[in-house]
């Protein structure tokens, strides 16, 4: 299938191929839907290991930021970049400035961010080519990191599933099994701590393990075993896809409430024998959302504060979407889904109202 076929099925208004031979940038800019305003998703760097690969997950990604600003309510769009290479082998300051050039070029239909595989110093390089960047260090005015914020909407999440599932408002003896303990993860493993939860946790990276495992009392288990552990909450905060064909009969959790984009391999499949299994799926383009939030404030001019306070709004956002996919008898999933779509119809139709004087 080509990418004019893909995207007459997706939806997407715009993709644009950036190259510069020079710099080594190889590098797609994925343009979703710009009804609620400027489109808005990070930069993610990954040496992907075809063309292809590359395409669908810019694709996938994008999307996904148009029903995460839209579930939010913010007044943004989606759209996403990715960047074809290893960060650790090609990253420059000139492949970061020709990158720069791209997005300036587009008029401000798209703004980017630090995302996998990118930091806070490649921000500041696209920033030197164009004004369409957020995420860039607060000592040049910008917001920061913005790990702690999303960690705090996912724990927010978490809340809301024990809630909904378990019947209980406090996370104290509650059992969470997060996989992926890097920025997003690690500070969540720390909220979930200081309220209480019992940690199982999984990464690849030995050092990060050893920090939680010795600074939060975690108990550490490797490749599938976090699948297989007995807990009440599985969080997934690593990359996407891990709920899949594979892992879903290993799971013994009530609850999935993580920070990774696109955790179900298939979305209306794999939602759907969630839900046969009674396991209550967080979607996550809407647990997630702290970080977006976060560099919406930016724009916003609201800062920290207004930051966090949009963040706490996830646990009112998530406990509604049960709530309609129990009343309605369909996946949280597909509730989520109708609640973004909704708004970007609303709003659409609002903006082709007449407005004079």
């Amino acid at each position: 299938m080509g990418v004019f076929d893909i995207i007459d099925v997706t939806g997407h208004e715009k993709v644009v191929y950036c190259h510069d031979k020079p710099s080594g940038l190889k590098a797609i800019i994925a343009i979703h839907n710009t009804v609620l305003g400027p489109a808005l998703g990070g930069c993610r760097m990954y040496p992907y290991a075809k063309e292809e690969d590359a395409i669908e997950d810019v694709l996938r990604l994008s999307r996904g930021m148009t029903y995460k600003a839209a579930v939010a309510g913010l007044n943004l769009g989606g759209g996403k970049s990715v960047v074809i290479g290893d960060p650790k082998k090609i990253a420059s300051e000139a492949l970061f400035r020709a990158l720069g050039r791209f997005i300036n070029g587009l008029g401000g239909r798209y703004i980017t961010a630090e995302d996998v595989g990118t930091s806070p110093k490649f921000m500041t390089w696209i920033r030197e080519e164009t004004d369409n960047v957020v995420g860039i260090p607060a000592y040049l005015g910008g917001s920061g990191d913005p790990s702690p914020v999303t960690a705090h909407g996912v724990f927010m999440g978490v809340k809301a599933g024990v809630k909904k599932r378990l019947g209980k408002d406090s996370l104290q003896g509650i059992k969470v099994a997060v996989e992926g303990v890097g920025n997003v993860g690690y500070n969540l493993c720390k909220e979930l701590y200081e309220a209480g939860a019992n940690l199982v946790v999984s990464d690849i990276n030995t050092d990060a393990i050893q920090r939680v495992v010795k600074e939060f009392s975690a108990t550490a288990v490797q490749g599938e075993d976090i699948y297989k552990a007995e807990v009440d909450v599985y969080a997934p905060c690593a990359l996407g896809a891990t709920v899949n064909d594979k892992t879903i009969p290993m799971l013994k959790c009530s609850v999935i409430a993580g920070a990774a984009n696109n955790q179900l391999k298939d979305e209306i499949k794999h939602s759907a024998e969630l839900e046969k299994r009674k396991i209550l799926y967080s979607p996550d383009y809407v647990i997630n959302a702290g970080g977006l939030i976060n560099v919406y404030s930016e724009i916003a001019g609201g800062g920290a504060e207004h930051a966090w306070a949009l963040t706490n709004d996830i646990y009112d956002t998530l406990s509604t979407i049960f709530d309609v996919a129990e009343k309605e008898k369909i996946t949280t999933a597909a509730a989520a889904a109708r609640m973004a779509e909704k708004r970007i119809a609303d709003v659409g139709r609002l903006k082709g109202i007449y407005s004079e004087g």
